[in-house]
């Protein structure tokens, strides 16, 4: 494109073909160019076989495009040392004067040196999915298509000039830059005869009066009017009234949404209700979200139930058009594994190869391809071949692999999208994706979205309706009672399963120690175990300071402003920008540069200027050298990783809500917890289980009384036909429209239900016919002698013509019986499977997972339970946290690396894992640090044998 306008007519080409085709593929006709060809210089790419018949189409098309584009048109020349260059040239030379179309120099490049043809042809290969092996010409033949300087061009076309003279005039003419495309708001949402300032204004005062019934405080109406000024400034007004109507439109649908991250900072969105974070409440930082010194538009997230979020995207497909709206793009990478697996493939090592180094892969670092992993699985890293695949795969990691969608953010535009940036098909149906990622749309100032999904707003959502049906009470996130000390001291002894953001290992760690007692407390229990606080050392000053071993200083009273919530120790990335303000003299925008700069310090080199300038700025201001370099020590730490505060705030919201409804609510927490999975760290076994340690009733699935949801019946959950493996939601449809005051028996439900007999076999083996008095063994035999379906002569019968003669089935064990509860369901309500092995473990010396809790720190132990959890945190140095489940409790494991090392294969594959070490007992958290481990899923499979028939309940339970 030769100019702005040329690159709209260019990329609305390209949108186009893109939209006729799959994702991936562009289809067009010439028509197409000839109808999008104006400030257009077009090259015409030659075959690259130029023989009398290549050479007379070639001809025919250039003399079509020429009458097309001309004078625009140039034909493609590039030397590549295949030893037919002279003919080839010599045949480009007739054709360029037969069709009065100029020769151009180009250099058909792949790389930037030669060193890279190795990887450019497994590339190749990877692209056409065979092996170095077998590629023949699909590999070039040299490794000439690199970039070469002036001088050497000059060389190649010496009898040529012409060609590098065209080139040239069309590097010159082209003089589009990106700088010139202007991004304009939408203004859909601004009211009639209203500028989108005005609506903007009028909207936030409706909104200020249903937020503050009793007036706007003086200091949220002071952060109002400051945020008018700076909104009106940089023209953001309508940005501000397409996401409150975006928000607006989900409310209307009763779509559960919270928007956090930097827009909570914002008085304005508060008022709009596009968050809930209540600045009348915090101390946030409005330059955090919006700086006229950055000059770029502010970016919201906005999260929303994640299984209703569709509706929100074709909202906005629907209202701005799919030409004025479209998905950022995310460029996906290769990381080790897959680089490894690849580029092993491609080499054309054995599929057993390749597996066996995935396995000696650590997802996600460099260094994971050592000679001593390989070697473990039976490979010589020596070995030539291998040797090569391994160097290649280190040079791949972190090339871009493909094109996929944005988790969300949205862009949208006054005008047409497509002349801003190409679009094309997503894979998904129903989306369109423009070709940018979210780097590209910053550096651009291009307004983006984040349309997100958020799986414990379903969980919520859910949650109140069980409430408002059951209990007859009616709640909403705001209407929620605040601050209950329950709930509180339910998360103060880390009973969070479930919870939002604290129910993992480390949440659950912290919170023994932290005890919130506040709401402020959940906002710091979200930030704090994050690597940036970790990395920066904040985590353990801050609880000596808070548990009263360490004193509280404050080295200013400024200082004390910024840092007196969180004891002198800056936790949050709005605290480090107000460092930077209040003691080193940064201006707000400064600071914002500042928090932007610490994910490229090390990159960039940058550090030393921001360095150089907040320390001095503090020595000049009186503070002590020490102490302002550890200050910058600690902004350092964050990195990428630090939190805001106003993320932390939003989510903390979350926390307390969940928390409140598991407190108060369990058995509608679970259930809507089941229903919305899935979701979390925790399997719906681990769900079930905590719901009945906390007093719920937990019924099975029964033809008689499940629906396809988890439901509540008589304050008791019971379990739906989702929880069944391989059971499909439209069979349980029809067994729930067909039933009625209930089924009789197993025929009855086959002929009313007209379910085919593989679903009623499905059922069975879930032991979902104990209403009609059929274990599973029994509802089998008698399903057997059920047809596919009813024919219609015989639906009306109330039995079958004949029966058969009554069969004594052997009755099933108590051990058959939870086998089979966990192949269909993945729990079992009748026995957890270590009761029926726990006279087996003990006689290995394994005690119960309730033992921990009872011994002294620093006894020797060895517990067994089933695998629920491992976690390898980025800060943990390579330590792995590992949780099993046996019949008492659960066990919580600290594997250190050398041991992970040692026991990688039982660690990595073992289903029930035993695991010895030493017991840690301190403030209320109990863990193991394990020193061996051993793989003992191999009891498992003598379940079925571990009780007697007629032993199946002994306490007399009744199981539907």
């Amino acid at each position: 494109p030769t100019d702005r306008a040329a690159y709209g007519r260019l990329s609305q080409l390209l949108t186009l073909g893109n939209r006729r085709a799959a994702k991936g593929s562009c289809r067009l006709f010439r028509a197409d160019l000839a109808g999008h060809a104006e400030g257009l210089r077009f090259i015409a790419l030659p075959p690259d076989t130029l023989d009398a018949d290549a050479a007379d189409r070639l001809l025919a098309d250039l003399r079509d495009y020429r009458a097309r584009f001309a004078p625009d048109l140039s034909l493609a020349a590039s030397h590549r040392y295949r030893g037919d260059d002279a003919r080839r040239f010599a045949v480009l030379s007739e054709l360029t004067a037969a069709a009065r179309t100029p020769l151009a120099a180009t250099n058909d490049v792949l790389y930037h040196a030669p060193s890279r043809r190795p990887l450019q042809d497994v590339l190749t290969c990877i692209r056409e999915r065979c092996t170095i092996d077998s590629a023949g010409y699909r590999l070039a033949a040299n490794a000439e298509r690199h970039l070469k300087p002036p001088e050497e061009m000059a060389r190649l076309f010496r009898r040529h000039p012409e060609a590098i003279a065209r080139s040239l005039e069309i590097a010159e003419s082209c003089r589009f830059s990106l700088d010139e495309l202007r991004y304009e708001y939408p203004d859909e949402t601004v009211g009639s005869g209203e500028t989108a300032q005005q609506t903007l204004v009028r909207l936030t005062g409706i909104g200020a009066a249903g937020r503050y019934p009793e007036g706007v405080p003086a200091k949220v109406e002071a952060a109002i009017a400051h945020e008018f000024a700076l909104i009106e400034q940089l023209g953001y007004a309508p940005y501000f009234l397409t996401v409150h109507d975006i928000v607006r439109f989900a409310r209307s649908r009763g779509i559960l949404c919270q928007g956090r991250g930097s827009a909570a900072n914002s008085a304005v969105c508060y008022c709009l209700g596009i968050t809930a974070v209540d600045p009348a409440r915090s101390d946030l930082l409005f330059e955090r979200f919006i700086s006229a010194a950055r000059g770029e538009p502010p970016d919201i997230d906005v999260d929303f139930e994640h299984e209703r979020r569709e509706e929100v995207i074709q909202y906005l497909y629907e209202k701005y058009s799919r030409e004025r709206a479209g998905l950022a793009a995310t460029v996906i990478r290769f990381r080790a594994r897959s680089a490894l697996r690849e580029v092993a493939t491609a080499m054309g090592l054995s599929a057993d190869t390749v597996a066996r180094l995935a396995t000696a892969t650590r997802i996600g670092r460099r260094s994971d391809f050592d000679e001593e992993r390989i070697a473990e699985q039976g490979l010589d890293p020596a070995e030539p071949r291998l040797a090569q695949a391994l160097a290649l795969a280190r040079e791949l990691i972190g090339f871009p692999r493909h094109l996929s969608q944005h988790v969300g953010g949205f862009v949208i535009t006054r005008g047409a999208l497509h002349e801003l940036c190409p679009i094309q098909n997503a894979a998904m149906a129903g989306r369109t994706v423009i070709e940018w990622d979210k780097d590209d749309i910053d550096a651009l100032g291009i307004l983006k979205v984040d349309v997100l999904a958020l799986g414990m707003l379903t969980c919520i959502r859910r949650a109140f309706d069980l409430i408002a049906a059951h209990h007859g009470r009616m709640l909403t996130l705001a209407t929620v009672p605040p601050e209950d000390p329950a709930v509180y001291e339910m998360l103060s002894r880390a009973d969070s399963l479930g919870v939002f953001q604290v129910e993992s290992r480390a949440q659950m760690t912290m919170l023994p120690r932290l005890r919130p007692r506040t709401f402020y407390d959940l906002v710091i229990e979200v930030a704090i175990v994050r690597p940036g606080p970790i990395q920066g050392d904040m985590v353990h000053p801050y609880l000596r300071r808070r548990n009263g071993q360490e004193p509280v200083e404050f080295p200013s009273e400024a200082l004390r402003e910024v840092l007196g919530k969180t004891l002198g120790v800056p936790l949050f990335q709005e605290q480090a920008m107000r460092i930077a303000i209040v003691a080193a003299g940064f201006t707000p925008g400064e600071a914002d540069q500042l928090r932007r700069s610490m994910a490229t310090f090390k990159n960039t080199g940058t550090v030393t200027a921001f360095r150089d300038k907040m320390v001095g700025g503090m020595l000049a201001r009186g503070y002590q050298r020490e102490f302002a370099e550890r200050c910058f020590r600690q902004i350092e730490g964050f990195g990428t990783y630090g939190f805001p505060e106003s993320h932390a705030a939003s989510f903390a919201l979350l926390v307390y809500v969940s928390a409140w409804l598991k407190r108060h609510y369990p058995a509608a927490f679970a259930c809507a917890l089941l229903n919305s999975q899935p979701m979390g760290f925790y399997a719906p076994a681990q769900i079930v289980r905590d719901a009945q340690e906390h007093g719920v009733e937990v019924l099975p699935p029964d033809v008689n009384f499940s629906d396809w949801d988890n439901s509540l019946q008589g304050g008791a959950l019971r379990l739906g036909f989702r929880q069944i493996k391989g059971f499909g939601e439209a069979d349980a449809e029809r067994l729930v429209a067909a039933r009625d005051a209930g089924y009789r028996d197993a025929f009855d439900l086959w002929r009313r239900s007209a379910l085919p007999a593989s679903a009623l076999d499905t059922l069975a083996d879930a032991d979902a016919f104990r209403s009609l008095g059929l274990d599973r063994r029994q509802a089998l035999w008698a399903i057997r002698g059920l047809g596919e379906a009813p024919l219609p002569l015989f639906a009306g019968l109330d039995r079958p013509a004949a029966t058969e003669e009554p069969v004594a089935l052997p009755e099933m064990s108590l051990g058959e019986h939870v086998v089979e509860d966990y192949s269909r369901l993945s729990l079992s309500l009748k026995c957890h499977p270590l009761t029926l092995l726990r006279d087996q473990l003990t006689a290995r010396g394994l005690v119960p997972a309730a033992r921990l809790a009872r011994v002294r720190s620093g006894q020797r132990l060895a517990v067994a339970g089933l695998v629920t959890v491992r976690q390898r945190p980025g800060t943990a140095k390579g330590v792995i946290f590992v949780t099993l489940e046996d019949e008492t409790a659960v066990a919580n494991l600290i594997v250190p690396p050398p041991v992970f090392e040692k026991f990688r294969k039982a660690l990595i594959s073992a289903r029930l894992l035993a695991a010895m070490g030493r017991v840690e007992n301190r403030e209320r958290v109990v863990h193991l640090l394990v020193d061996r481990l051993w793989d003992l899923t191999p009891l498992l499979a003598g379940l079925a044998e571990r009780s007697e028939p007629g032993r199946d309940f002994p306490d007399g339970r009744n199981f539907h």
